[in-house]
């Protein structure tokens, strides 16, 4: 599929939906490969109101602190969600704000204050958040085909030709996830892309809102790229593009349900709740639902592409599929500085009643003890009073990464061994960190860990996540001590 169709005279116009950290690292990957870039000047990082909102600053046009990105800030002996240390001997209100210091990214001592996702849970404006780590300074590059195009005051050159990306965040509410989408969505403005901040879910109007000021833009594009179609905001936007291409970029293993639904006809659910018998909501929704599976389907006048770094096996026909092997991350950041100790990738299968929240403690522990794990990286939607008792009863140093894994990984400090359970990151990180000599080893979910309610599916989807990974270390599921 050409990156660059559009209708004669004006270049390919794209819109991407993104709602997750990693969809939009995923976007910025996809668009690296296909070499896209902003027309309009390079740096000049203006929102859809025209307020500058380039490097270091939020969706607002408020500072973020230096660079305007953070690596990851302790959660366990040090410091919780909202700065409140939750490690052994301290556990504080949730609601509070103590200054936390930031996990560095190199030598040297860490910045102090907390980070703007900690200030968004606290109810705390991002400019008086405090400085966070920068992402290291270096200069702005142009994609592929680009041409520089000579000097504009206060930015870099202009970028001559090309297609035009704009990045549409479709704000959650989740406090974690939109301070790791504040830090991309300055890496992607920073890489010369135009970002738009919906408070897509910001009362019961806001759908309303966001959807009709993004109908015309919908209208005019001639492709959209999606993070998650099973999205039932992505499903309600595609009714109204008339868009000839459409691209789903990786949003982790539901890539990999999406596509062999896809194949098989069958309506969109999410792989952890299939098997359950459909809400009123799901009922009210399908009409919605099965008008976006089909114009996922591909046909003589639509074009589909998944861009993925997941294995696809079932792919459906008429649809093209591109490897994602972040390239864009490998060139943008690293090589990191590697510690002898070992690090644990946390998950949030208790989060979606998926595995009993003890059974995991217990794996947790006796995993780190096996392994010599010494720091636990918390996934975005765990809850703060897990990450609490797994701090005090691991001993584990808990960091909530400001930035998706993949990143923080390249960026370093970074265990030579990563212990993982069946998640996404036992098929990013190989690639993420190719040629560093760190090793990914992952755990496989013990039948006796799932939960009463947890789907049908989910043993053989899990042990499907393990079993199709390349280039990690295979471990059994761990014992009881």
């Amino acid at each position: 599929m050409s990156p660059r169709a559009g209708q004669a005279g004006h270049p390919a116009r794209t819109l991407a939906f993104v709602e997750s950290p990693v969809q939009l690292l995923n976007v910025l990957e996809w668009a690296h490969l296909h070499g896209l870039h902003d027309p309009a000047p390079s740096g000049s990082g203006r929102g859809e109101s025209g307020v500058p909102l380039g490097p270091g600053r939020g969706e607002s046009g408020v500072p973020l602190g230096a660079g305007g990105v953070g690596p990851g800030v302790p959660f366990g002996p040090g410091g919780g969600d909202s700065g409140v240390p939750f490690g052994p001997g301290g556990a504080g209100s949730a609601t509070a704000s103590v200054p936390t210091p930031a996990l560095p990214t190199q030598p040297g001592p860490a910045h102090v204050g907390p980070s703007p996702a900690q200030a968004d849970h606290a109810g705390v404006d991002a400019a008086h958040a405090g400085p966070v780590s920068a992402v290291p300074a270096q200069g702005r590059r142009l994609p592929a085909g680009a041409v520089a195009a000579g000097a504009v005051a206060g930015g870099a050159g202009a970028v001559a030709g090309g297609a035009e990306l704009t990045v549409v965040v479709l704000s959650p509410t989740d406090p974690m996830t939109r301070g790791q989408l504040r830090r991309m969505a300055d890496l992607a403005r920073d890489e010369g892309y135009r970002v738009r901040w919906e408070e897509a879910r910001g009362g019961t109007t806001a759908p309303f809102h966001t959807i009709g000021g993004l109908a015309g833009s919908l209208r005019r594009a001639d492709r959209i790229v999606m993070g998650d179609p099973f999205s039932r905001y992505v499903q309600l936007l595609l009714t109204i593009t008339r868009a000839r291409e459409l691209v789903v970029v990786d949003d982790g293993t539901a890539t990999m349900e999406f596509v062999a639904q896809l194949a098989r006809g069958e309506r969109l659910v999410r792989w952890h709740r299939k098997g359950g018998r459909p809400g009123a909501r799901d009922l009210l929704f399908a009409p919605v639902s099965s008008s976006a599976r089909r114009r996922l389907t591909p046909s003589d006048r639509r074009r589909v592409e998944v861009f993925s770094s997941m294995p696809v096996t079932e792919i459906p026909d008429g649809v093209t599929v591109t490897a994602n092997d972040f390239a864009w991350t490998r060139a943008r950041f690293g090589p990191p500085r590697i510690t002898q100790s070992a690090d644990l990738v946390g998950t949030s299968l208790v989060e979606t009643g998926v595995v009993d929240g003890d059974r995991y403690l217990e794996a947790v522990r006796n995993l780190a003890k096996a392994h010599g794990a010494t720091r636990y990286f918390a996934h975005r939607r765990e809850s703060a009073e897990k990450l609490h008792r797994l701090a005090v009863e691991t001993g584990l140093e808990i960091v909530r990464p400001d930035l998706p894994l993949e990143l923080i990984a390249r960026r370093g400090p970074i265990g030579r061994t990563i212990l993982s359970f069946p998640s996404t990151v036992v098929h990013t990180l190989p690639l993420a960190l190719a040629g560093t000599g760190v090793r990914v080893a992952v755990c496989d979910i013990d039948p006796t860990w799932l939960t009463d309610t947890a789907s049908p599916r989910a043993q053989g989807f899990l042990s499907g996540v393990t079993g199709t990974a390349r280039d990690v270390h295979r471990l059994a599921a761990v014992s009881p001590a």
